[in-house]
């Protein structure tokens, strides 16, 4: 789900060669399901190997992520733990979500409409335990940092982002990350460079946001960003209030600026929405002022080219000629490091 607020955020594209020699934490859940969502056959269908396994994700992180290496970006993947009990009415609406989008997916498969079915097929992806296990299991082979939070990854890679000097910042395509106080926002990291649409192919390039200039060009702080994402809907109330979108929020933000004050005049509208719906404010505001997040040592490992072939073409029968094409980038890349390292002691 997300936080909605893309329409009053200010951001600019970057290259990826801003981004060279930098470190950034990305939100591996929220990754992977972009993975899931878009490395698909015509027909909408995910990669799967010789056993009818999924391998969509598999793709993304080598395929991808091999060419972010190459660029010079250093990755730390960050992992969900256990969810808060405020997020079970998120997981409600994605399960009903995936209910309509498998109906409208056999519907349009009776149909053999192609492009319904990858529509709809894309909304019905998950992530399972043996998934993610082997995701971890891939990204340290190919000497990426893998750190599991307690509990929301992108609460923790946002901040490891804020309290680490070397982490330039968080990747995700989630908003969210700005209410846990991301200095910096990356969007659209680990997506194809190239997107069909209905009116033909476009460019899809990085976008970097950053929190000071956010709350600099909306006028507000922190505190009050926190309570527009409340008003407008975040994971832990995925609704918010009715008739309330981001313009609207900040107004209401602007006017009554104390958070107290601010919940206070929508009190009414809060307590006439569907009891499933109502939140408590402050419990959601706390969630984002101090989640759940530890101090992680960050590890980058060595690539390890024997299991990343197990991993792959053993057990799920990728192109044993394009990964070791892949190999070649990462051993080019092993080479470079070596030679920049020698060059200072000249």
């Amino acid at each position: 789900m997300g936080l909605n607020i893309k329409d009053i955020i200010p951001r600019k594209e970057i290259e990826m060669s801003n981004l060279k020699e930098k470190t950034v934490c990305v939100d591996a859940y929220n990754m992977l399901y972009q993975f899931l969502s878009t490395i698909r056959q015509p027909d909408g269908t995910p990669l799967m190997d010789n056993r009818k396994r999924i391998t969509s994700h598999l793709s993304g992180i080598f395929y991808r992520n091999v060419n972010l290496l190459t660029e010079g970006i250093k990755l730390v993947y960050v992992f969900d733990g256990k969810p808060p009990a405020l997020k079970i009415n998120t997981h409600k609406l994605r399960e009903e979500g995936r209910d309509m989008a498998k109906e409208r997916y056999e519907k349009a498969k009776e149909d053999e409409d192609v492009d319904r079915m990858r529509r709809y097929s894309s909304q019905l992806v998950r992530l399972d335990e043996d998934m993610i296990k082997e995701s971890k299991e891939l990204l340290e082979a190919m000497g990426i940092a893998v750190i599991q939070a307690p509990s929301e990854g992108e609460a923790q890679a946002s901040y490891l982002n804020k309290m680490n000097p070397n982490i330039y910042a968080t990747v995700s395509q989630d908003y969210d990350c700005l209410l846990f106080g991301a200095p910096k926002l990356i969007r659209n990291l680990g997506l194809a460079r190239r997107r069909k649409t209905f009116s033909g192919w476009i460019e899809i390039n990085p976008e970097l946001i950053e929190l000071e200039r956010v709350l600099n060009f909306l006028e507000i702080n922190l505190d009050q960003l926190i309570c527009l994402g409340i008003l407008v809907g975040t994971d832990y109330n995925p609704k918010g209030l009715l008739g309330i979108g981001p313009k609207r929020a900040l107004e209401i933000v602007k006017k009554y600026r104390q958070p107290v004050i601010i919940f206070k005049n929508v009190e009414e509208q809060i307590m006439s929405l569907p009891e499933a719906d109502k939140f408590d404010w402050k419990e959601i505001f706390e969630l984002f002022h101090k989640p759940d997040v530890v101090k992680a040592e960050i590890n980058f490992g060595k690539v390890d080219e024997e299991k990343i072939k197990k991993i792959l073409i053993e057990e799920h029968d990728f192109s044993e000629e394009r990964v070791n094409k892949q190999l070649e980038k990462l051993r080019e890349l092993k080479e470079k490091k070596k030679q920049k390292g020698l060059s200072g002691w000249m």
